[in-house]
């Protein structure tokens, strides 16, 4: 049997010979997973000693547990812009209840949502940790977390908000060493009296009591649901602002303590059919002793709620703000008091934000008029229910259209009666129209007509986007929205709009934190508010610069109230309107022109200030006489913080050129040297756009030119004239002659630019009136004068002596057959001719002689005596030769 059983095995290795090498085969691979697994193990125990030395290390350093810390919230300290401490919060005054004081009830909803197995850990829940570990190994770090209730009092009473391995080593360890100085009931009575419940409240006995008037044993299991939810969201759950999250997250409760069998299915169903803010008391109803600077402090808050999980009431924080604390004092004084501006009752109220021009920080927050109420309704920064009206024209309509249309602050629209699109009729306040004007004057003069038209010229998608650039985000924009009909602008939203005009299109968020320290003194968040180009400079400087004339006392501008005289500033009023039905509902007198709020926002270059002014139900109207407020507050403040200040003006931009344009031209054309000053307007354009081509509406062609000579040799007297823009404008000329005689004669229209007068009689004057005429115009004249010399008589010297003839007659010419003038002037020698056809020497000039026959008595010097002695004789024959 031994050898056969050799034999065959010899056989098998020689019918098999690769079998030893498979073999092989398999046992390197087996080293392979050998090694791997040792080097795995290796780095597992290396990992552990690294990690465990890296826990004592983070452990040595964990802060010891200190009493006190553990049964009070850590206060946070609220700091001014000067570093001065003005608000400490988490320092109010809770109700504590002792473990044997909570029902059973109350306990189990907590433990079922915020740590089930809190009786059977010893500080760290394993597989909570477990569940959290792989949450962050695929989700990345601090996506999950896996606090026990222990570790939660650990977080809140010594260590920091920080999600490191350091915080959550220090925390696991404290969590060890807390469950091993207390027991569980200590713990769970530590962890519901110390825990934020929101609305500024500590403690679950003190939040049954804020939330539903109630003892702890009164609460009913919607009720409990609810405040053991809360805790982990305070602010997100809290029912007065987010009802569906607080309802959500009370069924989630209710659903846990069903499953892990505290309460019935039935119990589970009927408590979560009764909504949580059915028995809620009435947020009007929740109110407390106020902080000092309530309203800033409030916003506070809020940011610093949104900049991560930090509670302001137990994280011990130091909370670095931008508030002005005189600037903050001034505004409460104001709004509180009579001292400054009077209200004309105390349920007025008005909503205020003081901001910087530049960065956008809050120096200060009037919220309400409210004297004696902890945190009630902020006006300033909730007023989301409210319209803007007129405010909003720059930011939807004006601003727009010069971003995306480049259209300039002269740009022609007419006031006119006009309809929406779909055929409603819009009116301007004043039911009036004034025609074509600028969009500047339509803006100061806040016409209603024209902002629509600009509204529609740009569209509403640019319109909401241009807006969402300004910080204010709007869902849907209508047309009705032009002129104000939107909502959720409040006075700090539309701060930060204006401020952008002011700050050359650059956008900051407003802020009220600039940081946050925690209690280590070192660890810090900073808020980080950088600016943003929101819009062109050459935008944001045309939108102020017509802004300016609402400050103006331009005729029709609306903020004539607002100016604070030697500051340069830029605003805008608003109001907003009841409907006919309003006023019908509300029984209102329209004599009084009631509106239900007024605004004013404006700026300089250092501050921008919003304000709304209103009563907090829109159907009490605001008086006409009482809507001065807005701008009474705005100037008050802005007078106030810009005393012993530099306020520079705003700087016109490269971008932006100012030009001169005749007034009444569309388009823009640029006025002539013959626009009268009076109808010459300067406006800005953006540079590239404005108009090159010069107004003729008042153009005036120049005179001609004219000249003119006397040519002796030929008895003429030649006129020559010229004009610039002969050839141009194809020029015709008008010309007149005059002659110092009396004479004138109208030569009608030429193209010709010379005139001869042959015959030129001595002793005229020949004056030519030229005028140039175009098509639409007629220039003034152009004159010259020519005056002919008179001739001077050449005496013969064989003339006989008159001396011989005592009566002065005789025949004046040997070649003359008529009676001459023995007088010897050529301007007599008139005679008859005789027969034989001799030519009078005065032919040439008889025919014009006629048109004037007394002109040639002139030629006999009156103070000269007759050769003859006889002046009747003469006179006898020039009278004979007239005739």
């Amino acid at each position: 049997m031994a050898g056969d059983y050799k034999t065959r095995e010899e056989r098998r290795k020689q019918s098999k010979p690769n079998k030893k090498t498979k073999t092989k085969a398999k046992s390197g691979k087996g080293q392979i997973i050998k090694k791997a697994f040792l080097i795995v193990f290796f780095i597992g125990i290396l990992g552990l000693v690294v990690g465990g030395t890296m826990f004592a290390i983070y452990a040595s350093d964990a802060p010891p547990i200190d009493e006190v810390l553990l049964t009070d919230p850590v206060a946070s300290e609220v700091l001014d812009i000067n570093g001065d401490v003005f608000a400490v919060l988490g320092a109010e005054n809770r109700d504590y209840v002792s473990y044997d004081d909570i029902p059973k009830e109350v306990e189990d909803a907590v433990l079922a949502i915020e740590d089930v197995r809190f009786y059977e850990h010893s500080g760290i829940d394993l597989r909570r940790l477990a569940g959290a570990v792989l949450a962050n190994v695929t989700r990345g770090f601090g996506a999950e977390g896996a606090s026990t209730i222990t570790q939660q009092i650990v977080k809140l009473s010594f260590l920091s908000e920080e999600k490191t391995l350091k915080r959550k080593a220090q925390e696991a360890w404290l969590a060890l060493k807390l469950e091993q100085n207390y027991t569980k009931e200590q713990i769970f009575e530590i962890y519901v009296n110390k825990i934020y419940y929101g609305n500024g409240i500590y403690g679950i006995e003190t939040a049954a009591q804020f939330y539903f008037g109630k003892e702890l044993n009164e609460l009913e299991l919607h009720e409990r649901a609810f405040l053991a939810g809360v805790p982990q969201r305070p602010n997100g759950y809290d029912p007065y602002v987010y009802p569906e999250n607080a309802e959500k997250r009370k069924d989630l409760v209710l659903t846990l303590m069903e499953m892990h069998g505290k309460i019935s299915e039935e119990e589970m169903k009927a408590a979560q059919d009764i909504h949580v803010t059915e028995t809620l008391i009435p947020e009007e109803d929740n109110v407390g002793k106020p902080y000092k600077y309530d309203s800033f402090v409030g916003q506070v808050i809020k940011e610093v709620e949104a900049l991560g999980d930090y509670n302001v009431y137990a994280d011990g924080l130091k909370i670095h703000t931008t508030l002005d604390p005189k600037a903050q004092e001034y505004t409460e004084k104001m709004l509180l008091t009579d001292e400054i501006v009077q209200f004309p009752n105390d349920e007025m109220q008005a909503g205020l934000v003081l901001l910087d021009t530049k960065t956008g920080e809050i120096r200060a927050i009037g919220g309400n008029r409210f004297k004696d109420i902890k945190r009630g309704r902020n006006y300033a920064t909730q007023l989301s229910d409210r319209q803007p009206g007129s405010t909003i024209k720059p930011i939807l309509d004006y601003g727009p259209a010069i971003e995306y249309l480049n259209w300039s602050t002269y740009e022609q629209i007419v006031d006119e009666p006009y309809k929406y699109s779909d055929g409603t009729k819009i009116n301007n306040w004043d039911n009036k129209h004034y025609g074509q004007m600028t969009i500047r004057q339509a803006l100061y003069q806040s016409r209603n007509i024209p902002a629509l038209k600009a509204f529609q010229a740009v569209g509403s998608e640019k319109a909401k986007e241009f807006a969402a650039n300004l910080g204010l985000p709007f869902d849907e924009v209508f047309e009705s929205a032009s002129i104000g009909g939107i909502e959720n602008v409040s006075p700090m939203k539309l701060a930060g709009a204006y401020a952008t005009f002011g700050n050359n299109g650059m956008y900051n968020q407003p802020h009220t934190v600039k940081k946050i320290v925690f209690q280590d003194g070192e660890t810090e968040v900073v808020n980080k508010v950088t600016s943003k180009v929101a819009i062109k400079d050459s935008t944001a400087y045309m939108v102020t610069d017509m802004l300016k004339d609402v400050l103006s006392n331009k005729a029709g501008s609306t903020g004539k109230r607002a100016i604070i005289p030697g500051l340069p500033a830029a605003g805008k009023t608003g109001t907003t309107n009841y409907s006919d039905e309003e006023y019908e509902k509300y029984d209102l007198n329209r004599n009084e022109s009631p509106v239900p709020d007024a605004w004013f926002a404006g700026y300089t270059t250092n501050y921008t200030i919003a304000v709304w002014t209103g009563y907090d139900k829109r159907s009490t109207p605001i008086p006409y006489k009482d809507q001065r407020i807005a701008m009474d507050l705005y100037k008050n403040l802005m007078s106030y913080i810009s005393k012993d200040i530099e306020t520079p003006d705003f700087k016109m931009p490269k971008s932006v050129v100012e030009v001169a344009v005749e007034k009444g031209t569309n388009p823009a054309k640029k006025p002539s040297k013959y626009t009268p000053k009076s109808n010459i307007v300067y406006e800005l354009f953006v540079n590239g756009t404005q108009p090159t081509e010069e107004s003729t509406i008042f153009d005036k062609l120049e005179a001609p030119s004219v000249s003119g000579e006397y040519n002796e040799s030929n008895y003429q007297v030649s006129f020559t004239w010229n004009h610039p823009e002969q050839e141009e404008k194809e020029l015709q000329f008008e010309v007149t002659l005059k002659t110092s005689d009396g004479g004138e004669q109208s030569l009608g229209t030429t193209t010709d630019t010379t005139l001869t007068i042959e015959h030129a009689e001595p002793g005229i004057s020949y004056t030519l009136d030229v005028k140039a005429i175009s098509k639409t115009q007629t220039s003034s004249s152009g004159t010259a004068t020519v005056t002919v010399p008179e001739m001077e008589e050449e005496v013969p010297d064989d003339i006989p002596d008159n001396s011989e003839n005592p009566n002065g007659n005789g025949n004046g010419n040997d070649n003359s057959n008529g009676n001459g003038n023995g007088n010897g002037n050529e301007g007599n020698q008139d005679g008859n001719t005789d027969g034989n056809n001799t030519p009078n020497p005065g032919e040439d000039n008889k025919d014009e002689n006629t048109e004037n026959p007394d002109e040639n008595e002139e030629d006999v010097p009156t103070d000269t005596p007759p050769e003859n002695g006889n002046e009747n004789g003469n006179n006898e024959n020039n009278r004979n030769n007239q005739n």
